[in-house]
């Protein structure tokens, strides 16, 4: 999949320790400054390996790619207090294959793997709190203490990450037993032997290669019985979306991503019963964070539009008790709106039965969730609107709890 060019840097280069890869699609706003972080985590972490960049792009207008070319490090005496710079290569290249970010991956894992190296991370473009000590942390948990799988813990914004504290977070918990609190956060660290195995799986021309590609990598290291952790790296700022706005796309991939996953391994999630807490590494401290606009009414709005358009729809797969109170909620404004933890978490499980039994066709399955994720993030957001970070974690532990209670509830409409 590589370009021949790029094979050509490759095979010039040799080997490499490290490998850190940033895939981007017009991020020259923010890359430079992502490329000069992870050269200083570089340099002072890692001084005596050699390291490699390798920006995989998507065919970006905007002069990404040269921002990357053009990075000095004209500031790294400065900040390291040192004349020594390890080795270090960069390469910059358009990934091929489906647009999306598992592409980039794709080709981050073709590097890593003809390099022979023993570390490798990715971080995306977009970061504007990415310090140093990323690399630090998200390498060497697979460097000194042998782990092949390394998934970031964030501090964000309550109404930041909806898609994954809503669905992703609560629904891999329940389902693989392990409480990875960010499975789709974007940064990640893995082994050599992670990233061949990664290259071996057939699925580059599937949603994973679109959205879909954080939650397949964390469940396949998750059910393959990789050795896994997460490291703590404070606040992640970034180019943030409105959730109002339409996640639609990346909506139906990433969670059609975590159904064909249930597919490939319900023997696996199937018995878990309980859930165990990870090795989590990194100094916690409280963080400042940027305010993620919101508008509920429109949310809440989009939410009862598709209860009128898709309710004869849902009733193929949900329950009758369930479309009852949705129609209820789409006309009752005596009362704050709010969809229960535990109606929310029987209406995921359906959906993922009915996508598993094929009752109608998976796109329209997918498609139709969108306007009640819009809705439970709605009563979600007006839920914690005053709650502090605390408050907010206690809430989601408990949309989490929901979760577990309700798997035999799967089980049960899984076969």
């Amino acid at each position: 999949m590589l370009d021949k060019e790029v094979v050509a840097q490759i095979e010039q280069i040799r080997e490499a320790d490290i490998l850190i890869g940033i895939p981007s699609f017009n991020n020259s706003k923010t890359i430079g400054h992502v490329v000069r972080a992870v050269r200083a985590g570089l340099a002072k972490y890692f001084p005596d390996m050699k390291s490699v960049l390798l920006n995989s792009d998507g065919g970006s207008t905007d002069g990404t790619m040269d921002v990357v070319k053009n990075s000095a490090d004209e500031n790294l005496h400065t900040i390291l207090l040192t004349q020594h710079l390890p080795a270090f290569f960069k390469i910059t290249t358009p990934y091929p294959g489906i647009p999306g970010k598992g592409s980039a991956f794709r080709t981050i894992f073709e590097a890593a793997e003809r390099l022979n190296v023993k570390a490798s991370c990715v971080v995306d473009s977009d970061l504007r709190s990415i310090t140093p000590e990323w690399i630090e942390l998200l390498l060497k948990p697979v460097l000194n203490s042998g782990f092949d799988y390394v998934a970031p813990l964030y501090q964000r914004h309550k109404f930041d990450g909806t898609i994954t504290n809503g669905i992703i977070y609560p629904m891999t918990r329940a389902l693989y037993g392990q409480k990875i609190r960010q499975p789709i956060g974007g940064e990640f660290g893995f082994s050599g032997n992670l990233a061949k195995y990664y290259l071996s799986k057939d699925v580059w021309g599937t949603d994973v290669a679109r959205f879909g590609i954080d939650i397949w990598m964390t469940t396949t290291a998750i059910a393959n019985h990789f050795k896994v952790c997460q490291v703590y790296l404070g606040a992640k700022i970034h180019d943030a979306k409105d959730p109002g706005t339409d996640l639609s796309a990346m909506l139906s991939q990433v969670v059609g991503s975590c159904f064909e996953l249930m597919e490939e391994y319900h023997d696996r999630w199937s018995p878990v019963q309980h859930t165990i807490d990870i090795p989590t590494f990194g100094f916690h401290y409280a963080v400042g964070l940027e305010p993620v606009p919101v508008n509920v009414d429109r949310l809440i709005e989009k939410f009862q539009l598709g209860v009128k358009d898709l309710k004869d729809i849902w009733a193929l797969f949900l329950p009758e008790d369930i479309i009852a109170t949705l129609i209820k909620r789409q006309y009752d404004s005596n009362h704050p709106f709010s969809i229960s933890d535990e109606i929310w978490a029987r209406i995921i499980y359906s959906f993922a039965a009915a996508y598993h039994k094929k009752i109608i066709h998976k796109e329209h399955i997918l498609k139709s969730l969108t306007p009640l994720y819009l809705g439970r993030t709605a009563s979600f957001i007006l839920d914690v609107w005053s709650s502090g970070a605390d408050e907010v974690e206690n809430k989601i532990e408990q949309l989490c709890n929901a979760f577990e209670n309700e798997k035999n509830f799967l089980r049960e409409i899984w076969s």
